[in-house]
């Protein structure tokens, strides 16, 4: 019996959707709800799971469109795993009695490396070694693979990486010298997200206005707690959770910038869900924080620990990365010093953290050098005035520079004692 196994829809509005990856190879026994592939859309990367155990039949390659809806594969039933294994054991031993004791070994050695060559696995990542290639640009073709039948393994990968590369001189096919070129297919995700860019430049007017924040008192509180922090709670204590509880702070003063428009609408939130852009292997994803607004700087920590991590491994879900009224990008993680932030829409305003570099500052008529970082706020003219936008960036320097006023709803302890 044959069973068919279709593209599963992603969500709405989406009618085709492009094969990332074949996880099983063509021709393989797979078991029942064993991940086969994984297929990209415009939102997000989804695997699909084998319905019956049996032989694996592909009806397409990677890279390719297909439509939602459409046969993706097929799986043969009558193909039994355990049969064709104990075959090939009856096989192994028969080859084995027709060789005399002392060659015994020898024998074994030459059937399992005919094996491992001839296997589908041979020089096949693992999920988890293939994550840490892409991470560190590194092709399975580098590294030998140690696994059975030949597989890369995660242990593989970091070995090779501890040993290093040959030089990029010394290496076939390195850059430069030659006139040759590589196309490449764009994958569902960036396809979508070039047109949502060419349409916030289009359809919106967006200005950016920048700021400088002294980073001084919150190094000096994660130097002090952070151990302690990571004790309690599990997990380290970061920059992005000052930065998303000064923001919800101030989106609370300027609610024009938490807003969108709908039609000839403005739409205000009493909630934020911050959305956290945050960089994996097939491009930039933005999972949100829900109702930030309500959450502590460990909750805060954690959430985005686990987001990322789905991030950077393909299983974030489309309502993890659906209806966030802000967005933080942090481009100082690659050294970023000073940018313009690109809205994601339909939000409003982008916040745009840089990198932190000690700095000559005038501290009461002295000269001091502070860790200093950039600061800048995309947003929405057309919502957004110049009023709102550069005080909701000051307000948010306020906080980072004082941050005992992200405990007492942005104001200092003295102004609610005295109800200012």
């Amino acid at each position: 019996m044959t069973i068919e196994i279709k593209v599963p829809s992603p969500g709405e509005s989406i009618t085709e959707v492009q094969i990332a990856r074949w996880i099983k190879a063509d021709g393989e026994y797979v078991e029942k709800d064993e991940e086969i592939c994984e297929i990209d859309s415009d939102k997000a990367t989804l695997a699909v799971s084998a319905e019956s155990s049996g032989a694996l039949k592909q009806m397409a390659k990677e890279g390719d469109t297909v439509k939602v809806g459409s046969v993706l594969a097929k799986i043969d039933t009558r193909v039994k795993g355990e049969s064709t294994k104990a075959a090939a054991k009856v096989e192994v031993k028969k080859e084995e009695k027709t060789v005399v004791a002392e060659k015994v070994a020898p024998v074994k050695e030459t059937v399992a490396a005919e094996t491992k060559e001839k296997s589908y696995a041979n020089g096949v990542p693992s999920v988890s070694a293939k994550k840490l290639m892409d991470e560190s640009n590194v092709k399975s073709t580098q590294i030998a693979g140690s696994g059975k039948d030949g597989r890369i393994t995660k242990t593989d990968v970091m070995q090779a990486l501890a040993k290093g590369f040959p030089k990029a001189e010394e290496a076939a096919g390195a850059w430069g010298g030659t006139r040759e070129l590589e196309r490449k297919k764009m994958t569902a995700l960036r396809k979508k997200l070039a047109q949502r860019l060419v349409m916030v430049k289009n359809q919106t007017a967006m200005l950016t206005t920048f700021n400088e924040v002294d980073m001084s008192p919150v190094m000096n509180m994660r130097t002090k707690y952070k151990d302690q922090f990571q004790k309690t709670h599990g997990v380290g204590l970061g920059f992005m959770s000052f930065f998303t509880k000064a923001v919800t702070e101030a989106l609370k003063l300027f609610p024009a910038v938490n807003a969108q428009i709908e039609g000839e609408e403005i739409v205000y939130y009493n909630y934020a869900d911050v959305g956290v852009a945050v960089s994996t292997p097939k491009g930039l994803m933005v999972p949100i924080l829900r109702n930030a607004e309500t959450m502590g700087l460990a909750q805060i920590e954690l959430e985005i620990k686990n987001l990322a991590t789905k991030a950077r491994d393909g299983k974030l879900s489309l309502e993890e990365m659906s209806g966030g009224t802000f967005t933080i990008t942090n481009g100082g993680v690659f050294g970023s010093m000073l940018s313009t932030p690109i809205l994601n829409p339909p939000q409003s305003a982008i916040l745009g953290m840089h990198n932190i570099v000690e700095r000559p500052v005038a501290i009461n008529g002295k000269v001091e050098i502070r860790p200093i970082m950039y600061v800048a706020l995309s947003y929405d003219h057309r919502i957004i005035d110049g009023r709102e936008s550069v005080g909701f960036l000051v307000k948010v320097k306020e906080m980072l520079e004082n941050p005992t006023r992200l405990l007492f709803g942005g104001k200092e302890p003295a102004e609610l004692v005295l109800g200012l």
